[in-house]
Order: structure tokens, then C-alpha cells, then sequence
């Protein structure tokens, strides 16, 4: 069986605030909907807390990191790794090694567990 990953796009918002419960209680309610289908998945947190990784060339390259998340608009979100790292600078040295960052860029953003 195939396993895919839904990459949810939506407004840019702290989920964890109270102002967003009815919204975050429907994602509660697909999770039981389809509790039999979902092997895994999070919120993150808002794009405020992220930071994205380029290496220049390849590996080994200029590492350089910003504040946020950064895409050329020829770059478009293809994949999701989920890592567990001790703190943020661990997480960069793992994305850094990752090979989407050598031509294109990574977005590291820690995750927001919601419910249970």
C-alpha cells in the first residue's frame, strides 16, 4: 500500500490559539473520520518560526540559513522529511545535508502536536 502525504496549504496562523478551535476541532473530526487511513501527521508552527537552509553548490558547500521561510518563485514544496533533533541548530545541520537543499531550499519549522 501507498502511503502519501497531504501538505495542507492554508492561512498562516498560530493553530494552537483559542480564536482557532471550531477550526481545529474539524481536524480533529477527519482524524476520527479516517483515524484508519492516517499513519502520521502534524500542524506546524507558524512560518514565523521557521528558518530555511541553502547550501551553495553541493555538499560541503557555503551553508546559509534565513530567517523564515524563503522560496525563488520557481521553487515549489516537494517533499516532507520529519526529523527528530535535540534543537534547532541540530535540525540545520541535518537539513543542510538533505539534497533539495544543494539545487533549491529546505524549510525547517518545528512541529505543533495537536489533540491527543
Amino acid at each position: 500500500m501507498t502511503q502519501y502525504a497531504l501538505l495542507i496549504h492554508s492561512r498562516d496562523v498560530d493553530w494552537s490559539l483559542p480564536e482557532h478551535a471550531a477550526e481545529t476541532a474539524e481536524y480533529d473530526r477527519f482524524g476520527r473520520d479516517h483515524g484508519a487511513d492516517i499513519r502520521g501527521g502534524a500542524a506546524l508552527h507558524p512560518t514565523s518560526t521557521a528558518t530555511t537552509v541553502r547550501v551553495t553548490g553541493a555538499r560541503g558547500g557555503d551553508v546559509v540559513t534565513t530567517d523564515g521561510p524563503y522560496a525563488e518563485t520557481k521553487e515549489a514544496l516537494m517533499g516532507f522529511y520529519l526529523v527528530e533533533a535535540a534543537d534547532l541548530d541540530t535540525a540545520l545541520k541535518i537539513a543542510q545535508d538533505c539534497p533539495g537543499a544543494w539545487d533549491g531550499a529546505i524549510e525547517v519549522r518545528p512541529v505543533l502536536h495537536m489533540g491527543d
